[in-house]
């Protein structure tokens, strides 16, 4: 039994609506160089939502790779090499959906039936937005 009261088995990704990939890394925050000592913690695996490649002042401006919007901590995970691939083919595959379908990037978030067209565009490239459900995630 896990301190938050689950087991292993109930141990998953916080579920976003509109997820355009997956990750799983630990939180790795570097010490600084004024004596901070760092973060070093286990997570579970998570989802990569479409709003955080979504800049709030801005149009026509989609991140490539760890530069989303996260916060200092978060961003310790999404910094591994395979999230930041997931998310630079997202915001690839955005640009293609919103070329072919004449839409900005902001369009596809803020409309169910454009997100869910476009899950499908990715699921359909094999590109996973969920973790498998019963799967067992060491924590």
């Amino acid at each position: 039994m896990l301190e938050t009261g689950l087991n292993r088995e109930q141990v998953t990704a916080a579920p976003f609506k509109d997820s355009v990939g997956i990750g799983s890394y630990r939180i790795d925050v570097h010490a600084t160089s004024s004596g901070d000592a760092g973060v070093y913690l286990s997570t579970v695996p998570f989802q990569i939502p479409l709003g955080a490649l979504i800049p709030q002042r801005m149009e026509n401006l989609l991140p490539a790779c760890k530069n989303l919007g996260v916060t200092h901590i978060t961003n310790g995970c999404y910094r591994s090499h395979p999230v930041e691939w997931n998310i630079g083919e997202s915001a690839g595959m955005l640009v293609a959906f919103c070329l072919k379908q004449h839409r900005m990037p902001r369009e596809v978030r803020n409309s169910d039936e454009h997100l869910s067209d476009f899950q499908k565009m990715l699921g359909n490239d094999g590109m996973p937005i969920e973790w498998p459900k019963g799967k067992v995630w060491p924590i």
